[in-house]
């Protein structure tokens, strides 16, 4: 009986111990970060984040275009960072190719793929100020001497004087990569329609389309009240 009477609260407190246990809230499982998800639409577009996102933006942006550089850095932290990455906002990148050197960016940008894409896109921006200056200068000293070159070479070439190439193979592209991405005279055609799609639609960049309407207002501060409007969460 004294056994009995030693054991038993040691038997009641192994319940409720394990009562206790077994009542302990699950942890809610991590929520999706959408900006990692990112296809390519059949026009060649790239669309990053949800595809059943509230708000559908669409970026018709260009790689020499100052004022797009300005809109991408500003917008990150709350837009890519933020609206993208939570799934309220999906953003396709509509390119509208100006001159040669953004169609080297471009070429090397969507050469990156799906998931290096995004990444290209912001790293060519941020450096704008410096490769922009320096392949503008060698492609006006240039330009004449390459004439008899097919176009591919010609911007294979603006692209390893300018330092774009070199930007490249400091995010991880390999020499070999950004061989391809001036080999196949598809992609450039692709690319080209793309550029002259987008002029016939817009007269400046950067421009936005929100859920199908143009605004935004061509910078960050203007967009943003429009975006939350729509949804962007």
């Amino acid at each position: 009986m004294r056994l009995f009477a030693i054991l038993a609260p040691l038997a009641m407190a192994a319940v409720v111990a394990g009562g206790a246990t077994a009542q302990q809230p699950k942890k809610a499982p991590a929520a999706r970060d959408w900006s990692t998800h990112v296809v390519q639409a059949p026009s060649g577009a790239y669309l990053i984040g949800n595809p059943a996102a509230k708000v559908q933006l669409v970026e018709y942006l260009s790689y020499t275009c100052g004022h797009c550089a300005e809109f991408v850095a500003e917008s990150k932290p709350a837009l890519k960072d933020g609206y993208v990455r939570r799934g309220s906002v999906r953003v396709e990148v509509r390119h509208a190719v100006r001159d040669p050197l953004d169609m080297t960016a471009a070429l090397l940008a969507r050469c990156a793929g799906p998931k290096g894409f995004a990444g290209a896109t912001e790293a060519i921006f941020a450096d704008q100020g410096s490769w922009a200056r320096i392949g503008s200068r060698w492609w006006q000293a240039n330009q004449a001497a390459l004439q008899s070159r097919p176009e591919l070479a010609r911007l294979k070439a603006l692209g390893e004087a300018s330092g774009l190439s070199p930007l490249m193979r400091g995010l991880g592209m390999s020499q070999a990569q950004i061989d391809q991405c001036f080999a196949n005279p598809a992609d450039l055609n692709r690319l080209a329609a793309m550029a002259d799609a987008s002029w016939k639609t817009i007269k400046g960049t950067p421009t936005f389309v929100i859920n199908g309407k143009t605004g935004g207002g061509g910078h960050w501060d203007t967009l943003e009240p429009e975006l939350r409007a729509a949804g962007a969460r």
